[in-house]
């Protein structure tokens, strides 16, 4: 599927050919979505906010490429955050339902009842997020044990953004993992985005996340989360070692984010779009000119998959541009049963009166 001319010599940091060259499209398709959907946001389509991950799609991508990825529910298992669009992506989310679920339509994930990337699926391994910072690690402690309990060998990432750390709900389930040694790895990415730049002394008083780790007994590690290679390397190594009964890791993904747009800025569909001023920063860029270097890759096979990302997105963004928003009798569908509930004492007239019997008793 990612063949070009040249031929495979061997593996890279453990992957063979396809493999970069299936990275490499996953980062320029996550570019070209988020760059989409900030065109659409800026024409008044997508109601809620918009997150994007520019200058750290790596982390998510090379990241979650180490994962034993199925699509029938027994692969290792993945939590995204909100920016996590190239994780999902590598884990086989559909770009249609990136779109559907921003532009809340009825045909999204969540039929739209939700903008975002709050959504998951079980088959393909990847689990939604909430809203309350911290709790997805606790979630992913709970299934790892499980994954433990049931003698299943698989394992679990959990991406956590740096002020997470500084939760109580995360110290609570990094605790449990670590002392229940859980096939976890917990992925901090230490994102500095806005100026004046963030310092981990905003959330701590260490100089890396990664200092953190021996209070919970963890094995850890830091890398330059704008480094597809080095992140491929560290994330492998972690999860290698939880899944062998090592206990719980933490890879701490350094870089700096491109903040998330102003009203008067320009948009680009251009996946090889410069981060912030930042050129050797940018993880789409840096990685494209290290696979010509090496000679991984042509030019003419990167630029080709560069054009599929951008078709990709623009095709993905019409189909759900075509499809019908959902109704608001659809908001409480699957959420009531059938039993009429009486009125909270915090409220003095019964919602149903003002909603329709048939909005609250389905």
């Amino acid at each position: 599927m990612y063949s070009s001319e040249l031929h495979d010599h061997g593996l890279v940091a453990g992957l063979s050919r396809p493999d970069l060259l299936e990275i490499y499209h996953s980062l320029a398709l996550t570019r070209s979505c988020e760059s989409r959907l900030e065109i659409l946001s800026r024409e008044g389509l997508v109601l809620g906010e918009t997150y994007r991950s520019f200058g750290q799609e790596a982390g998510a991508v090379a990241a979650v490429s180490v994962l034993r990825r199925r699509d029938d529910g027994t692969g290792d298992l993945m939590a995204h955050t909100r920016r996590g669009w190239g994780a999902m992506l590598m884990m086989g989310a559909d770009p249609v339902d990136f779109f559907r679920q921003y532009l809340e339509r009825a045909t999204g994930p969540t039929g739209g009842r939700d903008g975002g990337l709050h959504w998951g699926d079980l088959k393909l391994g990847f689990l939604g997020p909430v809203s309350p910072l911290g709790v997805m690690v606790q979630v992913m402690a709970g299934i790892c044990l499980s994954f433990q309990v049931r003698g299943e060998d698989r394992a679990g990432l959990a991406f956590c953004g740096d002020p997470e750390t500084a939760t109580g709900a995360s110290h609570e389930g990094l605790a449990f993992a670590a002392t229940q040694r859980c096939p976890l790895v917990l992925l901090v990415e230490a994102n500095f985005a806005v100026p004046p730049p963030a310092h981990p002394r905003a959330h701590t008083r260490v100089e890396s996340f990664t200092e953190k780790a021996a209070g919970y007994g963890l094995h850890a590690t830091s890398v330059d989360g704008t480094d597809v290679l080095a992140v491929v390397e560290g994330t492998r190594g972690a999860v290698a070692r939880a899944r062998a009964g090592e206990g719980v890791g933490m890879v701490e993904l350094r870089y700096l984010r491109e903040p998330d747009p102003s009203p008067v800025e320009d948009l680009t569909s251009d996946p090889q779009k410069k981060v912030g001023g930042l050129v050797g920063d940018d993880p789409l860029l840096r990685y494209r000119d290290r696979l010509l270097h090496e000679g991984w890759a042509s030019e003419e096979a990167l630029d080709g998959l560069d054009t599929r990302a951008q078709e990709e997105a623009e095709r993905a963004a019409k189909q759900a541009l075509r499809e019908s928003l959902s109704e608001g009798r659809m908001a409480v569908d699957g959420v009531y049963s059938g039993m009429t509930a009486n009125p909270p004492w915090t409220r003095r007239t019964d919602p149903s009166s003002r909603l329709g019997r048939e909005a609250v008793s389905i």
